[in-house]
């Protein structure tokens, strides 16, 4: 029974039980080898991202703003991907790709809260590598603890915000009969589509924080850079170039990859625009991204490569 009558605001809703998630493909030949490439991507993003965590809270070396906002964005790229892929990894071994109303719910707020938080920590990182590179004697007086506090609870506090109003907005309107979402998680664009009661408002709500959230935190990065770019241009040391290059290199290539597909979504023409290049850019900005995060700052930093030979080396003389 997919459906159930509740009483809600004095009237009458439809309300389904569960939804019915058209999954990543079609084709149930596709469905092991699916599963398997999925299960290793989620491993190694499950594992970098938790190293990362543990690795900028063991060695003291690492307790500065750069890594402290490193540290904020291995958890947010691990919950991303943990909050989708388990389910999603589940519904390829199960007859019927189903999720409950309930954990729908959930799984949507906290979907929209970690992607909002990403956008905003990366131009806080893009901020920080500013003040790094064009202020460097001021850099521990501008760039204190109080500051990183700011910039990293307040992205949470808003993407928090904006995840539970337009996930309560969605969820207290009415369902039609169909209870079939177009995509293999809960999104809520094509939630919007399941909707019988006006969602005009919620779409052009939606519409607006999305472009809000991409123009302001691209904004960020934009201005970070070009002052970066101006500031090595200044620089007289080809040394001093080279190491300006290197301290922004892995946060860069973060940027263009992150930002790339979501403008590469976003700005994809009408005629050209389809549920399946969706769930295409949803897979590399939700599991290949995170996946792919700590391998840029482990394999780009060398500060993170003797951070993990310290670390290994102490836990050998502490066991033996």
């Amino acid at each position: 029974m997919y459906f159930q009558k509740v009483e809600m605001s004095h009237r009458n809703s439809t309300v389904p039980a569960e939804f019915i998630l058209t999954g990543i493909t079609h084709r149930p030949e596709l469905q092991l080898l699916l599963l398997g490439v999925f299960l290793v991507i989620y491993g190694v993003a499950m594992i970098g991202n938790m190293s990362m965590i543990i690795l900028t809270k063991l060695d003291s070396r690492l307790h500065t703003p750069m890594y402290y906002f490193i540290r904020h964005l291995a958890f947010i790229d691990l919950g991303n991907c943990t909050v989708i892929y388990p389910k999603m990894m589940v519904n390829f071994v199960v007859e019927q790709n189903v999720i409950s109303y309930y954990a729908c719910a959930v799984q949507m707020a906290f979907y929209i809260a970690f992607i909002i938080s990403e956008l905003f920590i990366l131009s806080a990182m893009a901020y920080d590598r500013y003040v790094a590179i064009c202020n460097p004697l001021l850099y521990s007086a501008i760039m204190s603890q109080r500051r990183c506090h700011v910039l990293v609870g307040v992205p949470y506090l808003y993407s928090v915000f904006q995840a539970v109003m337009i996930t309560s907005k969605i969820f207290t309107l009415t369902f039609c009969d169909s209870n079939v979402i177009s995509h293999f998680y809960c999104d809520n664009v094509p939630m919007l589509l399941l909707l019988c009661s006006n969602a005009r408002d919620i779409e052009l709500l939606i519409i607006l924080f999305s472009a809000l959230n991409l123009i302001t935190s691209l904004f960020v990065v934009l201005v970070s850079y070009l002052l970066i770019l101006l500031a090595i241009y200044r620089m007289h040391s080809a040394d001093g170039r080279k190491k300006a290059f290197s301290t922004c290199g892995s946060h860069l290539t973060v940027v263009v990859v992150f930002y790339g597909t979501l403008l590469f979504m976003y700005l994809q023409p009408k005629s050209t625009h389809s549920f399946e290049t969706d769930k295409i850019a949803s897979v590399f900005y939700t599991l290949v991204i995170p996946m792919l995060n700590p391998l840029i700052y482990s394999f780009r930093n060398k500060e993170v490569k003797n951070a993990v030979l310290r670390v290994f080396k102490y836990q050998c003389k502490f066991c033996t």
